[in-house]
């Protein structure tokens, strides 16, 4: 018995879409997910005779007769499942209707011949192409309307013209944000679930995306918002020829954040900012998104991705160029407290309006929300001064603390007890004699493992002290014997 030598069939691999007509693109999708009907009769010729004979009569006026001839046309070529020639049938029917201004008659063209029995699906999808190309021609805005509502309805639950359908919903929410009707048209778009098309490409989905975040933002639905930017892989914003769209996305993530008041993530979003190529090209913009950075990471509450990305923008070499803005920096990444008035003293002026060679940013801009981020600023300055209490000493008074935090004794409690419960810093509060002891407290169970480890080594230097006495007792015991002898 021979052993098989038969090879295992390669997998085919996925071609690249680029480059390819839109027939090709049909047939390939076609191919992919839906069933091949194998054709049983050929009937080019009769098509090549016949369609010219039609738009003849049609150019004629005899618009009717025309259709007749085509339809049972089409019957046939549906039947003989001739999928080419049967759109070649279709696109005819729609064109001639399109020429003679017949926009009602188109509309009922398409639904009929949809529906017809066995329709051929790559027939449906040639037709539904040309259709989309007679909505920049309509005569006014009503007929565009009923022509993407017609188009739409037909479209909808197949697979095979899911692009087009795609298309059409994002023109008419377009039209409805035109018309001032925002909610309408970010409701239109939600109905779309581009992730899933697979004939898609990965730019136009994106950019899908991108449109479905950029509504939810205009009425406000941050939460919907999110879940959107969840559907786009980071990954895909590695190429540096989609900048624009990197910019965009990391733009509605920076909005969203500042509803969220979610520094740290602002921040992160931000540093792919300052990492796109068509900023870094650009010095000032440059320059300004690091200050955004900047400003942005020291306004985060501390944690240990806070201190960790705060210490790599200190690390940054273009943070050089711009010392004010080092030195907030170092006075968040240096032991030791910092004095609120000297601060505000020695940087309100540039971050709040900016100086000559210098422009501030939005950050601290001299609005509501502008002086709630100030007011935060402060916040975080107090929490940093009590966290390096916290690593200096093991009691202080409520006085000399709320001294050194400039604030009085009842809003020092008030920022130490916050601080406390989300776990910052590990501190008690002596309320009658107005002490703070901030020993951490062991749990039992490292108590009684602390204090066994104690007695081990207790025992052990008993034991070698033990046997150092009685080795020295030996020696001498040694020694005494040999002198009497």
């Amino acid at each position: 018995m021979t052993a098989s030598t038969d090879k295992p069939t390669p997998t085919p691999k996925k071609k690249d879409n680029a480059g390819k007509t839109n027939e090709e693109k049909i047939n390939e999708i076609m191919a992919d997910g839906a069933v091949v009907v194998k054709m049983e009769i050929d009937y080019s010729e009769t098509c090549d005779k016949k369609i010219p004979e039609a738009q003849t009569l049609a150019a004629k006026g005899k618009l009717n007769e025309a259709f007749d001839m085509l339809f049972a046309l089409e019957k046939q070529t549906r039947s003989g499942a001739d999928t080419h020639s049967t759109g070649r049938v279709l696109v005819t029917i729609v064109q001639l209707c399109f020429e003679a201004n017949e926009w009602n008659q188109l509309n009922e063209k398409i639904i009929d011949l949809v529906k017809k029995r066995a329709q051929l699906k790559q027939a449906v999808a040639k037709m539904v192409t040309e259709c989309c190309t007679f909505l920049d021609k309509t005569p006014d805005k009503p007929t565009m309307m009923k022509l993407i509502d017609t188009l739409r309805t037909v479209t909808e639950g197949k697979i095979y013209v899911e692009n087009e359908r795609s298309r059409l919903t994002h023109r008419l929410a377009m039209i409805h944000e035109k018309d001032g009707n925002v909610t309408e048209a970010a409701k239109i778009m939600q109905e779309l679930q581009v992730e899933t098309y697979g004939s898609m490409e990965r730019k136009e989905k994106v950019e899908m995306i991108l449109e479905q975040m950029r509504l939810c933002l205009a009425v406000q639905d941050f939460i919907r918002a999110q879940i959107i930017s969840k559907k786009i892989s980071t990954r895909f914003f590695e190429d540096a020829k989609y900048a624009d769209l990197k910019l965009k996305f990391y733009g509605y993530l920076i909005e969203l954040g500042t509803h969220e008041g979610d520094y740290l993530d602002i921040c992160k979003n931000y540093r792919q900012v300052h990492e796109t190529s068509t900023i870094q090209e650009d010095a000032v913009k440059k320059i300004q998104t690091l200050k955004n950075v900047i400003l942005y990471v020291v306004l985060a509450k501390y944690d240990n991705e806070q201190s960790d990305l705060i210490h790599r923008v200190e690390g940054e070499k273009l943070i050089e160029e711009i010392p004010k803005y080092k030195a907030v920096v170092e006075k968040f990444t240096t032991n030791e407290i910092i004095s609120q008035a000297a601060f505000c003293d020695s940087f309100e002026k540039e971050l709040r309006d900016g100086v000559e060679g210098s422009l501030a940013t939005d950050v601290f801009s001299r609005n509501e929300v502008g002086e709630k981020r100030w007011t935060d600023l402060k916040a975080r300055i107090v929490e940093h001064n009590i966290r390096m209490m916290a690593k200096y000493y093991t009691k202080i008074r409520l006085t000399r603390m709320a001294k050194l935090l400039a604030l009085t004794e009842a809003e020092t409690e008030d920022c130490l007890s916050e601080m406390v419960v989300a776990g910052t810093v590990s501190a008690k509060t002596d309320r009658l004699e107005g002490i703070i002891d901030f020993t951490e407290q062991q749990d039992p169970l490292e108590n009684l493992n602390s204090w066994s480890s104690n007695t081990n080594k207790l025992m052990d230097l008993v034991m070698k002290a033990t046997h150092l006495i009685n080795k020295e007792e030996m020696v001498h015991k040694h020694l005494a014997g040999g002198a009497t002898e």
